[in-house]
């Protein structure tokens, strides 16, 4: 089964990373391709990416089939989606066991949630 691990910046983790030396976070960031390297030699990475902050994104509606997109400024949010790693692993016991290897959960959290399988959904 699929299990997504968000990874959240919030003022708690900015702050953390702000008081970090230079160092620290060069250490950070090679825990993050390391997991990722580890979990993709496993086989149970689908894949892992990180996010920028949300006024590097658009936002998209459809109103009377017209497309808008507004791409900033946003109202100044206090957390984010700051990166994810999806994982294809046997339990949630295992994707949470995983979660705890994230850089991240060392400071802060993370949140794991299961991945539905569309194909197995009955709707």
């Amino acid at each position: 089964m699929k299990y997504l691990i968000l990874i959240y910046s919030n003022p708690r983790s900015r702050a953390v990373w702000e008081e970090m030396t230079d160092a620290q976070r060069m250490d950070f960031g090679r825990g993050h391709y390391a997991l990722a390297d580890e979990l993709a030699d496993s086989g149970v990475l689908v894949a892992s990416e990180g996010l920028p902050d949300p006024s590097h994104g658009a936002r998209v509606s459809v109103r009377d089939g017209r497309t808008i997109a507004s791409d900033g400024p946003f109202a100044e949010v206090k957390e984010y989606l700051a990166g994810f790693y999806l994982v294809d692993c046997d339990s949630l016991d295992e994707a949470v066991a995983l979660a705890a290897r994230v850089p991240d959960a060392l400071t802060g959290e993370v949140e794991v949630r299961p991945v539905y399988d569309r194909r197995v959904l009955e709707l």
